[in-house]
């Protein structure tokens, strides 16, 4: 997925959806813009599509996913009548391989988490995977692949790990640096940057 400008789309969705926005300077300019200047109007009042499109795209630039892949999610989720749409839909997003790396602590953007993944870093269930979409199952194992702890990238990993918490859906073997899944991501447990069931509703229409 190739990303314009990312400070510049951070700003004009209202929140700091890449990690090199989420910082306080990026916050006080977000805090300074909702402010008109003297004689100005403040921001012209949106309609309800527009609040959907935008928390549409800060999912999708969250994940950094496509329009035609993240519709295909959405399409997915709905397709399956097995729970909640907005709950399956928020599972399939966070299963992904990449999105469990970055989860892990293994790369600290999912940017770097997509690279990781493509350079053939990653194994799930003993099997190299270098396709950073790969949807992750209940009981599936993932670890670094045996020599790539030498790699550059990794430089440093054990204190990262350290101070990094693993989401409780997720058995984490720090000796090992290898996780297995044992549970599902639930969306009410989620601190998340937008309003999935906004983006259902977008998708709905």
């Amino acid at each position: 997925m190739i990303i314009g400008p990312k400070y510049k789309i951070a700003r004009r969705l209202g929140a700091p959806v890449f990690e090199k926005t989420q910082n306080q300077k990026f916050v006080l300019s977000l805090a300074r813009r909702g402010k008109p200047s003297r004689g100005k109007k403040g921001p012209r009042q949106r309609t309800d599509y527009g609040a959907q499109m935008t928390e549409k795209q800060k999912a999708r630039y969250t994940y950094l996913i496509g329009e035609k892949q993240f519709s295909n999610y959405v399409k997915k989720a709905i397709a399956d009548k097995s729970a909640k749409t907005v709950d399956l839909l928020f599972r399939n997003l966070e299963t992904r391989l990449d999105s469990i790396v970055f989860r892990l602590g293994f790369a600290n953007t999912r940017s770097f988490s997509r690279q990781m993944i493509s350079h053939g870093h990653i194994v799930v269930n003993g099997k190299r995977v270098d396709i950073p979409s790969a949807q992750i199952y209940l009981g599936d194992k993932i670890s670094i692949k045996e020599g790539s702890l030498k790699k550059n990238m990794f430089i440093g990993i054990d204190d990262r790990l350290k101070n990094h918490t693993v989401p409780s859906w997720i058995k984490f073997d720090f000796a090992k640096k290898e996780a297995e899944i044992q549970g599902m991501p639930k969306l009410e447990q989620a601190d998340l940057l937008f309003d999935l069931n906004a983006v259902l509703e977008f998708y709905s229409r």
